[in-house]
């Protein structure tokens, strides 16, 4: 059997979700983010052998996912804003953030449908843009993970103290 590769962009939404609604199943993990059931299943793999889970379960491992998140997240998914675009707000210019901070430097997941203009940020997976009607509550987290990718300190320290408050764990 061979063994799960290095953690993909995707595992970060689904450890997110799990964190929030830890007895998920595959399929509503997969539906919740628009992806597959199987995509899930083996982003759960590939987080167990990284340790953002727990060993043998779908446990998040709360101090792991939280010392990632403050510093590794920005290094292993790093991002620099681009171009302006039409798409959908992300980091400190979607919800939560964007009710603690004031810019005018928005910053969007590239959507030609999207609700606002700003400089161009790659999601972390493709379906990323979907999540508003989706999932809202997912879209806030990855929002917020974007915010600790490509946000300055400040915006990243809001960030941290947001998804500390909303996860209740970390």
């Amino acid at each position: 059997m061979r063994t799960p590769q290095a953690l993909h962009s995707v595992d970060l939404p689904v450890v997110l979700r799990l964190a929030e609604s830890p007895e998920a199943k595959y399929g509503s993990l997969g539906e919740d983010l628009g992806i597959s059931g199987s995509t899930a299943h083996q982003a759960v793999r590939r987080l167990g052998v990284s340790g953002l889970l727990r060993p043998g379960s779908r446990t998040v491992n709360w101090l792991a996912l939280r010392q990632f998140l403050a510093h590794g997240l920005r290094y292993a998914f790093a991002a620099r804003p681009g171009a302006q675009v039409r798409g959908v707000p992300t980091a400190h210019a979607a919800p939560p953030l964007a009710h603690h901070i004031v810019s005018d430097d928005a910053l969007v997941w590239p959507d030609a449908n999207g609700p606002a203009n700003g400089r161009a940020v790659v999601p972390l997976y493709p379906q990323a843009t979907q999540l508003p009607e989706r999932c809202p509550s997912a879209y806030e987290l990855l929002a917020l993970a974007d915010a600790l990718r490509v946000g300055r300190a400040r915006e990243r320290s809001y960030a941290l103290e947001l998804l500390d408050a909303r996860l209740g764990h970390m």
